[in-house]
């Protein structure tokens, strides 16, 4: 299975002016979803919010990964980078929503964004290495 994911993530590697294009679409499709209002929920945790955010900073950081380092994690900054600018615009999302009616700023948010970010780095350095 891993030779399976190495391909693939080689291929992404390859060619990467799809996954530039991948990450930049995940960035577009996370602010145009905090820039829209939703109708008020159930009190309460909302444990869906927390999978979204989670599954979509895990995509957004592991493209981005794969966009700037094509692999090379000998240059170990580009992985600390990247992880920086995923997490950064996971508050700068938190930021924008402060200002969409109906929405809010939340540190829990920013909090499964910057897990989510960091989680797809640990996955991708694990890939790399195996």
């Amino acid at each position: 299975m891993i030779n399976i994911i190495k391909k693939v993530l080689n291929w992404f590697e390859t060619h990467n002016k799809i996954s530039w294009i991948i990450t930049i679409l995940i960035a577009i499709f996370i602010f145009y979803m905090s820039s829209k209002t939703f109708p008020p929920g159930i009190p309460g945790i909302s444990y869906a919010s927390y999978v979204y955010h989670l599954v979509i900073y895990f995509v957004l950081a592991f493209f981005l990964l794969i966009s700037i380092t094509r692999g090379k994690l000998d240059k170990k900054y580009l992985f600390f980078v990247v992880i920086l600018i995923s997490i950064g615009y996971g508050i700068s999302d938190e930021i924008h929503q402060f200002f969409v009616p109906g929405r809010y700023c939340t540190f829990v948010d920013a909090l499964t964004d910057s897990i989510g970010s960091l989680s797809a780095g640990i996955v991708y350095v694990w890939i790399e290495k195996h």
